[in-house]
């Protein structure tokens, strides 16, 4: 355990030491600054008749960010270690494996999680100058982060997977952002079948992500998409521990 907590500081300190870091909050919450920006001239003349998270779940900036910064957060976690020459120090240390790939994802989502802070105050800006009554109900708002972390994980697992398989950032970047944008997709020929139907009736409706996310952030939360996010994010980082352990012996 002190291993592991030793290398998610050390992986987590690495973002705030790089200008990656910096630049990648900065590109979030200038999307999200822009797009709420937008959101709200549209409702200068008349108060929204659905949730404010609803409603910038309509946007285009907010998929933008889900898809686009987890490969940018996830691209240097292993692909930056061969490229610097650590990567075989680090095969060598007295650390397991797990350790090492656990680690180096919880501080990817503790980072995309520090990321998404300034959605808090956009939320609340927004709800108190839209017109809207009352104060926001708990449900949506837990709903929402719920569902922000969840996809946000299954993405930047994604990019693990592609970073440990790369040997360059930009490729890793790139294999995450194809992952994500594939699952993405994948996701409205899931639209197409019941989810009564066979297996792999359900296994793509479970890949509706969009449609998920949506019920998220009216704060209904299923269980269908909730396990199916858990059980991919799990199985990509056994994947990515499995090609980690095959470098370890080529070594």
């Amino acid at each position: 355990m002190r291993a592991y907590l030793t290398l998610t500081r050390r992986e987590l300190a690495a973002y705030f030491v790089t200008w990656i870091g910096y630049v990648i909050i900065a590109l979030a919450a200038f999307l999200m600054g822009l797009s709420f920006v937008l959101m709200l001239f549209k409702l200068r003349l008349q108060p929204s008749p659905v949730p404010i998270t609803q409603l910038y779940f309509g946007t285009q900036y907010f998929w933008l960010i889900l898809l686009l910064v987890p490969p940018l957060i996830t691209m240097r976690l292993f692909a930056h270690e061969r490229a610097s020459g650590t990567f075989e120090t680090l095969l060598t240390t007295p650390v397991r494996d797990a350790q090492v790939v656990l680690a180096k994802f919880t501080a990817a989502l503790i980072f995309y999680t520090l990321m998404w802070l300034p959605l808090v105050g956009c939320l609340t800006f927004a709800w108190r100058f839209s017109g809207a009554s009352g104060s926001p109900d708990p449900g949506t708002l837990v709903g929402t982060a719920l569902g922000v972390e969840l996809v946000g994980a299954l993405c930047l697992a994604i990019g693990c997977l592609g970073s440990a398989l790369a040997r360059s950032q930009s490729v890793a970047a790139m294999l995450g952002l194809a992952g994500g944008m594939g699952l993405f997709l994948l996701g409205f020929l899931g639209n197409r079948f019941d989810a009564g139907r066979d297996l792999w009736s359900q296994l793509l409706y479970s890949a509706a992500l969009k449609d998920h996310l949506e019920d998220f952030v009216r704060g209904v939360v299923d269980t269908r998409p909730v396990v199916f996010c858990l059980t991919f994010t799990a199985f990509l980082l056994f994947v990515t521990l499995r090609v980690l352990e095959s470098r370890r012996w080529k070594k």
